[in-house]
């Protein structure tokens, strides 16, 4: 990772309140070459800079960390390249988290990823949450449920309700609100969440608006 690059990163997470040390800007920079070396053969994302990936992908990632818990069990619905739930493993280490996302390889990338950095209490699952033995195996079991791939919020809070325990927290990663107004508590669906929180804010050194949006199960 060039040097501008690792500024960045340094920087972009101390907007999150978040302080890298130099051997965690070194595992993110190991995270890097491994991704790009993989998506030279498979399309893990179309992002291809070293910068565009730090910004767009790492930063956004850890963007959340202002709303997790000191403790507890995180479950990341499709993760594909292992975004948001690597890198908030990296600077969470006490959160033990689950990945889980529908395409093979890109579980297989997160599996050699999470080797490779040698992170502990993670798991890459293939599949889909709406896969009887997934729920089965994990009813209640997560104190918060995240994603960055559900378009649909609705839907990404009706799916996420069965994983969660009561108290547990649905954080949905999204971009501009201005098309797309997030329902009142009331509103929240045909399952009893609470809205807790919309924080808007622009990506560090970009224009990229996105926001976040947190919903306590009932």
């Amino acid at each position: 990772m060039e040097t501008e690059n690792r500024n960045l990163l340094i920087k972009g997470a101390k907007v999150f309140g978040i302080e890298l040390d130099e051997k965690a800007v070194d595992a993110f920079d190991l995270y890097l070459r491994v991704l790009l070396k993989w998506n030279q053969r498979i399309n893990l994302t179309a992002i291809r800079s070293e910068k565009e990936i730090i910004v767009k992908h790492f930063l956004d990632s850890l963007s959340v960390y202002p709303y997790l818990p000191e403790s507890g069990s995180l479950l990341d619905v499709g993760s594909g390249a292992g975004f948001p739930g690597i890198p908030l493993k990296m600077v969470c280490p006490y959160l033990r988290m689950t990945l889980i996302d529908s395409v093979r390889k890109k579980v297989d990338f997160d599996r050699h990823a999470i080797r490779t950095l040698g992170l502990k209490e993670i798991e890459a699952l293939h599949g889909r949450i709406q896969d009887e033995a997934v729920h089965e195996q994990y009813e209640e079991h997560f104190d918060v449920v995240i994603s960055r791939a559900f378009s649909d919020l609705q839907t990404f809070l009706n799916l996420s309700f069965p994983f969660l325990k009561t108290g547990g927290m649905a954080l949905a990663m999204k971009g501009s609100l201005k098309d797309e107004e997030p329902p009142l508590p009331s509103e929240a669906g045909r399952t009893p969440y609470q809205l807790k929180g919309t924080h808007t804010f622009f990506l560090p050194f970009s224009q990229f608006e996105r926001s976040i949006l947190v919903f306590e199960k009932q």
